[in-house]
């Protein structure tokens, strides 16, 4: 079982009553443990993707293998391995949170007395315990997507999809439910994929990175491979004092003062930071922090849809 993917796709389309076509022949495959990233605009396919995946529906064409079980097949032994949180909250909005679990396990033939402790572990883990009598309908939209995320876990899947988990959380809950992610992740060896806007969790979290757009899969590739490809970088220097007139450097694409106290320079590749800092020191401007001006993931992914937009626009311009 080590070596079965913990999920393969292979051609797998999907063409709606309408005529448009979500995905186009995608193949994925998805290795046992760790996190891995699944971007893509919107409109690019990933919902339907993962409406295939939790059986919302079947595909046109193509095949999933969950742990090595045929979706299609054997689809009540691959949803045994699978849990699913989506963008949308999809439970009774009038079950007691705590019920709402353990109905769930339910579903997979838990019984509640073996269902309650783990209830009680996940709705701990991510602090909804004193909410387990409420109705679902009185929690917050953040407390809501918590209780979808302790849903999809409580049977103790081996593949967690997490669909825009953090999307309306706050920053610190956002780091919060992370670092249980990451427990589960270490201490239940449970394999994540995750869609995000926030492009900065998929490169703090994750080792691999498939890019969906316009139901084809452009990228699919180590982050940290994926980033090395970045040739163009820009850099925000917070200055100690102000700068009463306007900076040049030598070395750079291009530089910027949005004002006296910041000033952005934009390296491409073979150009120096530390020539930039040596530069700064030998004028007396002392530097107190810098940062990324962007997430250089967004960067990337910016560029490759441009990228795809402008070759679309050229092929619609010839009459292809």
């Amino acid at each position: 079982m080590s070596d079965v993917p913990a999920l393969s796709i292979q051609g797998l389309s999907k063409t709606y009553d309408n005529g448009f076509s979500a995905l186009k022949g995608v193949d994925l495959t998805v290795p046992q443990g760790g996190f891995f990233a699944l971007l893509g605009p919107n409109g690019a396919g990933k919902s339907t993707m993962i409406g295939i995946i939790s059986s919302l529906f079947k595909p046109t064409t193509g095949s999933v293998h969950i742990f090595g079980t045929d979706l299609l097949e054997n689809p009540s032994i691959a949803k045994q391995y699978l849990g699913v949180v989506p963008q949308e909250f999809n439970f009774n909005m009038f079950e007691k949170v705590e019920d709402i679990l353990i109905t769930q396990a339910g579903y997979f033939g838990i019984p509640a007395k073996e269902a309650r402790p783990r209830a009680k572990r996940l709705l701990t883990a991510l602090g909804l315990w004193d909410k387990r009598d409420s109705k679902s309908r009185d929690l917050s939209g953040g407390m809501k997507r918590r209780l979808m995320i302790a849903r999809a876990l409580i049977h103790k899947p081996k593949l967690l999809i997490l669909d825009e988990p953090t999307a309306g959380v706050d920053i610190e809950l956002r780091r919060s439910m992370w670092e249980f992610m990451q427990q589960i992740n270490i201490e239940e060896n449970t394999t994540i994929i995750l869609t995000t806007h926030y492009l900065e969790e998929a490169e703090q979290l994750c080792k691999r990175i498939a890019i969906l757009d316009h139901g084809e899969i452009r990228i699919n590739t180590e982050m940290k491979g994926l980033l090395a490809q970045l040739s163009v970088e820009t850099f925000v220097f917070d200055l100690e004092t102000p700068l009463n007139e306007q900076l040049a450097l030598t070395g750079v694409t291009d530089i910027s003062q949005p004002d006296k106290q910041t000033l952005e320079v934009t390296l491409t590749e073979g150009e120096s930071l530390n020539g930039v800092f040596d530069q700064l020191s030998d004028k007396g401007i002392k530097v107190g922090s810098m940062r990324n001006k962007a997430n250089r993931l967004e960067e990337l992914f910016m560029r490759l849809v441009d990228k795809n937009i402008e070759s679309a626009n050229s092929m619609k311009e010839a009459g292809l």
